[in-house]
């Protein structure tokens, strides 16, 4: 009965291995740059260093995102902590003025690039989800999909 599901999981492991690189070859490896940046620019203050490693992780996510996502901590880990609270709001604050909308506009300038060609249409989308994320990563953490998977089926089973 179970013959089929090793079968699903290899194709959409496949699949996001394509994608991935397409998405570098295509735009990622200008996104990530973009962070990348963000993360030295923030790095070379020392108040900026909180938000260096957040940008130099999410530059990460940019080189490789299908099969990934971003989700909040505190609903992944169900407790709260510096960055989920009211000082990740401060810091996504900063973040937004300092950063996050020169990203998030260089996200929505690609997807309008990408739509216009019918192949660019998931990459498009891709963009406009991580447009959202640019305006405020803090707080944030990067999962694989098969692991958020797990999780919301072991807290709708209650814990088993």
């Amino acid at each position: 009965m179970n013959s089929g599901a090793p079968d699903l999981v290899f194709i959409d492991t496949r699949m996001n291995f394509i994608l991935n690189v397409l998405w570098i070859v295509f735009v990622g490896l200008e996104m990530a740059i973009g962070w990348l940046v963000a993360a030295f620019l923030f790095a070379i203050s020392i108040v900026g260093l909180p938000w260096a490693r957040s940008a130099f992780n999410l530059a990460v996510f940019h080189l490789w995102p299908f099969g990934r996502e971003i989700v909040d901590r505190e609903e992944l880990t169900g407790e709260g902590d510096l960055g989920t609270g009211a000082l990740g709001f401060v810091g996504n604050v900063v973040w937004f003025l300092l950063a996050g909308w020169w990203l998030a506009l260089a996200h929505l300038f690609f997807a309008l690039l990408l739509m216009l060609t019918v192949i660019g249409i998931p990459f498009a989308w891709q963009h406009l989800k991580l447009a959202g994320m640019a305006l405020a990563p803090v707080g944030k953490t990067v999962i694989d999909k098969e692991l958020r998977r797990g999780r919301l089926h072991l807290s709708a089973s209650g814990g088993r």
